[in-house]
């Protein structure tokens, strides 16, 4: 039996913020931000939305493009850095209701900005028992974490989400070889205050994220590499079997960095970090719903899906388009 990812869809926020109303609000410029990040503009949620809100939209054009009734679901698992609740209830649950997907499992999973990827290998492995459809959610409102007068990371971030929904198929291809895996002793690198860790943290709201750069970028194009090259090496793979390398759209450099390091064109690597900025979780998933869109993905095509985040986390997954 294999597994595929019938549906994609993808959702974000009308309110466009560019590099050059940024320049309004912190000491930078587009120039300055293109240089170093690769990003022009970002997406910002409206008042009223939150990551459900944009979650659930992402879901329905999923279940549309995959023809699947939301009861016929088995599970829905959101990914998500941002979610509408500190605790509880999770995320997943307000989407099942707000889809009314009665006959699904929800919960949240929590892996940064690999969370898309995470939750594809997860979702794969509960459908070897049940084989029923599942829905991954990955969702993001990444504005409403950010230091607006930090002018090294309020440029790098923007909103949306992504969401697949997966079926078992007899028909070969779909998701393939994956690793995921973490490097905690690196925790501290990217973190948002919060949670119940003292008493003090436990009374407060959460704070602005904190981000050492340096040791994220090391560690994002580390992993990248490793990701990719181990994907070659199972199957016995070069460059010139797949079709796209789909990278968590985080900076642009790190992508530079990588293609000096691995022997894979950069015309091969997908990105559209430039009109989204960082997803997180997010990212991967809007950009295959991109893709698909826009007729880049065919039936057939071998990609690769790479990402890295806070934790320090990682994960890839091969993936073979049958749509």
């Amino acid at each position: 039996m294999y597994t595929h990812i019938a549906g994609i869809g993808s959702a974000v926020p009308s309110r466009i913020l560019t590099n050059d109303d940024l320049s309004k609000m912190v000491d930078t410029s587009d120039e300055w931000i293109v240089s170093h990040t690769g990003i022009r503009q970002r997406h910002i949620v409206s008042p009223e939305d939150s990551a459900a809100t944009l979650g659930c939209e992402a879901a329905r054009r999923a279940l549309s493009d995959a023809g699947v009734d939301p009861e016929e679901l088995g599970g829905i698992i959101v990914t998500s850095t941002t979610p509408d609740y500190a605790v509880y209830p999770s995320t997943a649950c307000v989407i099942q209701g707000m889809l009314g997907a009665k006959n699904a499992s929800a919960f949240d999973l929590s892996a940064a900005c690999p969370g898309f990827v995470y939750g594809l290998s997860v979702a794969h492995g509960m459908m070897q028992l049940d084989p029923r459809p599942m829905l991954v959610v990955s969702t993001e409102v990444m504005s409403r974490t950010i230091d607006w007068t930090d002018r090294n990371t309020c440029c790098l971030f923007g909103d949306g989400a992504g969401a697949a929904v997966l079926k078992n198929s007899e028909e070969p291809g779909g998701l393939g070889f994956h690793i995921i895996g973490a490097d905690g002793t690196g925790a501290r690198a990217l973190y948002r205050e919060g949670g119940v860790r003292t008493e003090e943290t436990a009374r407060n709201a959460p704070g602005a994220l904190h981000m050492d750069g340096r040791a994220v970028f090391n560690f994002a194009v580390r992993s990248f590499c490793e990701l990719v090259t181990k994907s070659f090496e199972h199957y016995g793979y070069t460059e010139k079997d797949y079709a796209w390398v789909v990278p968590h759209q985080a900076n642009t450099r790190i992508i530079d960095a990588a293609v000096k390091r691995i022997d894979v064109p950069v015309g091969k690597f997908y990105v559209n970090i430039q009109n989204f900025a960082n997803t997180s979780s997010a990212s991967i998933p809007i950009a295959l719903d991109e893709m698909q869109r826009n007729g880049v993905l065919k039936r057939g095509d071998r990609i690769i899906l790479v990402a890295f985040g806070a934790g320090l986390v990682y994960g890839g997954i091969t993936v073979e388009w049958t749509k």
